[in-house]
């Protein structure tokens, strides 16, 4: 696993890039975009050469898939089918269809497939599930992600699939199922049995921009977590509690873990990383553990049946707002082959 290509050229790309520059041994091949201008620009950055998306894997061991989510299933399947292995951007995919077909390709081939939740590998969020497995059954679980809206792309129109808690919200929901089960006592107990939510739109926007999610699981714990584009002062954070501890930890605006009220002191970075943000949000380590993953034939943590597991949620959370806040039990029976944007504005479920 040493070569890898990018379909897709966005501003994620540029991150992707810089953690790639970090792991021993790895070389950006190829870029494929819609626009020639940008897969030039990206290519160039990384000293890669400009490649149409259906030229794709071009040679490379390895494709990630940063195109817009409506995408994703299109570009890591032809991947896959090319003998590829594929990193997938969040949101996985933008219908259930589409991600149960990744899951059934990336099986059918082995484990073929990673989902990019570099939050899962920030050392923060790894020594608060740590911590968080050492204080008991939770009583109390709320994640969020607050910040401003993006002001580049197509996060803000239907045809993304969704908004803030589908773009953004896979971040917190993913940490929240990551949470739960370290805390995870009786086996199941981290099961989540149903969702419900409450989202809220704008007037010169297409999709939802504030999000609160209510997540129920078999144990009885029942996880919040919010999401938003409408937040002037941007905050990252969690807490965790049981009858005999907290935890708390931010990753924005400041790195911070807590247990009980007192500081724990973060890991430590490698020296001479080019930007302490690679390490600390997550992004060098994720590649070196999903290639290391696909070297060794063995299925990722963060494997497609994950990245489909977060989509459920969002697509239970979507159709939950769109029925007026009722609960939607999981797992979700509603339509597969619809959008999460859609499952709110037309409740099927």
């Amino acid at each position: 696993m040493t070569t890898l290509a990018f379909a897709g050229a966005g501003r994620i790309t540029v991150v992707h890039g810089l953690a790639a520059r970090a792991v021993g041994g790895l070389t950006v091949t190829h870029i494929a975009s819609r626009t020639a201008a940008t897969a030039s620009e990206r290519a160039g950055q990384v000293g890669a050469a400009v490649c149409r998306y259906d030229e794709l894997p071009a040679g490379a061991d390895v494709v990630l898939v940063a195109t817009p989510p409506a995408r994703h299933a299109t570009d890591a399947l032809q991947s896959m089918a090319a003998g590829a292995k594929v990193i997938v951007e969040k949101p996985m995919a933008t219908t259930l269809a589409d991600a149960d077909d990744l899951v059934a390709a990336s099986a059918a081939a082995g484990h073929a497939l990673g989902y990019a939740e570099n939050l899962a590998f920030a050392p923060v969020i790894v020594a608060a599930e740590a911590l968080t497995a050492e204080i008991g059954a939770l009583r109390h679980l709320e994640v969020r992600a607050l910040q401003g809206r993006p002001d580049w792309g197509g996060f803000l129109e239907a045809d993304w699939g969704g908004g803030a808690l589908f773009d953004l919200g896979v971040h917190p929901l993913a940490v929240a199922l990551l949470l739960a089960r370290a805390a995870d006592g009786p086996p199941g107990g981290s099961r989540v049995v149903s969702v419900r939510a409450d989202l809220t739109g704008a007037d010169d926007i297409e999709v939802d921009e504030q999000a609160r999610a209510w997540i129920t699981f078999a144990s009885g714990l029942v996880a919040v977590v919010e999401a938003s584009w409408a937040s002037e002062q941007p905050s990252w954070d969690l807490q965790a509690a049981s009858d005999t501890g907290v935890v708390r930890a931010e990753l924005i605006p400041h790195l911070l873990l807590e247990r009980n009220g007192e500081p724990i002191a973060l890991p430590s970075l490698a020296e001479g990383t080019e930007l302490p943000q690679l390490r600390q949000f997550g992004y060098v380590a994720q590649l070196e553990d999903l290639l290391a993953d696909f070297a060794a034939g063995r299925e990722p943590v963060m494997g497609a049946e994950f990245g489909r597991d977060v989509l459920e949620i969002v697509c239970a959370a979507y159709a939950s707002a769109g029925l007026g806040g009722e609960a939607v039990p999981m797992p979700f029976t509603g339509p597969r082959d619809r959008t999460p944007l859609q499952l709110w504005r037309s409740p099927a479920v």
